[in-house]
């Protein structure tokens, strides 16, 4: 799969862009608060409907617009595909796929993959559990679109849940009720776990072998799921956490606490692991995904490079731009050393200027 062209109407800086892009690698520079990332972030937008950075619409539509529009146009297997997203300011945001309008998210999953590399990823590995099961969620929405419904569903049931406990403090009759949202916390729950578990032995059949090279085989990585709950004990152990979440007014158990850990050589590098391991950790992740995508959907993601080789040393440089060099690639930094050090082919050039995007080739 690869894009072809996007274009954007009040999108953050850009009052109007259109690019075309190269099958190849595509290079965005220019200084920093020009708007590279925003033209990443319109892609990923258009491929999962939310963006990377976790901003709502609204803060994505221009300050004295209501609206803002992103026409992708991309090409897989051969076929054309243009996806249209209207972004409102006080309303849910509008979505078609070669004109048809579509009602659910799940809908547009699968249509792109792409797989988003910034450098807050490099920091992955040593920060909390909550970027980590970020992590798993958006990569899984991408490729599964049942484990969307079961994540939209479940996140709905734990915020009502929630709600519900901390309103027993005026209305303690409302406990009676508890057992209905229970039984359907445990239903999306189980299945969650289910599509967690698969997913994260998939990547670790994968990620070995590709952190054995970046290391020189000196190290063995593995990731495994660490879930807090098991999926046939969660119904109990629900049951069993009843009272102190109505003491604490919280959900305690469930996959909403899961989390992934990082073993090299039997060392768990989230706690004891050098910020040089956990970052060549956090670019084998990478690679594994990419891996992963291309197995899943039998063709290659895009990926989307946000200034990460500047946070990289030259020899993980080389290694990242040697296992990308056979897909298509969207890359933004501020100059472009880093590619004639490492006499990387660059298929296209843009230079971005205050919202202006221009081709340099």
């Amino acid at each position: 799969m690869i894009i072809e062209s996007i274009e954007l109407k009040n999108y953050r800086n850009y009052d109007e862009l259109h690019m075309d892009f190269s099958q190849g690698t595509n290079i965005l520079y220019g200084d920093n608060a020009q708007g590279k990332t925003n033209v990443l972030e319109a892609i990923y937008v258009c491929a999962t409907t939310k963006s990377h950075r976790g901003s709502k619409d609204k803060e994505i539509i221009q300050f004295d617009r209501d609206e803002s529009h992103i026409k992708l146009n991309i090409r897989k297997n051969n076929i054309p595909y243009r996806i249209d997203m209207h972004l409102k300011k006080n309303k849910a945001k509008g979505v078609a796929v070669n004109g048809v309008p579509i009602k659910k998210a799940s809908e547009l999953f699968g249509i792109v993959n792409v797989v988003f590399f910034s450098p807050e990823d490099l920091n992955l590995i040593k920060n909390g559990p909550a970027e980590r099961r970020r992590f798993v969620d958006l990569e899984l929405c991408q490729l599964n679109r049942y484990y969307v419904h079961s994540l939209v569903q479940y996140n709905r049931i734990v915020t009502q849940r929630n709600k519900l406990l901390k309103d027993m403090a005026f209305r303690p009759d409302y406990e009676e009720t508890l057992d209905v949202w229970d039984m359907q916390l445990v239903q999306y729950g189980k299945e969650m776990i289910g599509y967690r578990k698969e997913f994260i032995e998939q990547l670790d059949g994968i990620i070995g072998s590709i952190h054995g090279q970046l290391s020189g085989e000196k190290e063995h990585l593995r990731i495994l799921y660490e879930p807090n709950v098991g999926a046939e004990e969660f119904e109990e152990a629900i049951r069993r956490s009843r009272q102190q979440d109505m003491k604490q007014k919280t959900t305690l158990t469930g996959p909403h606490r899961d989390d992934l850990s990082f073993v090299i050589n039997g060392i768990d590098i989230r706690r004891y692991g050098s910020q040089g391991q956990q970052r060549t950790a956090a670019l084998s992740l990478k690679l594994a995904e990419i891996e992963l995508v291309e197995k899943t959907v039998f063709d290659y993601p895009i990926l989307l490079l946000d200034d990460v080789l500047s946070e990289l040393d030259n020899s993980r440089q080389n290694q990242l731009l040697a296992g990308i060099n056979h897909i298509q690639t969207v890359i933004t930094c501020t100059g472009l050393e880093e590619f004639v050090r490492n006499r990387f082919p660059v298929d296209k050039i843009f230079r971005v200027v205050s919202g202006t995007v221009g081709s340099e080739n």
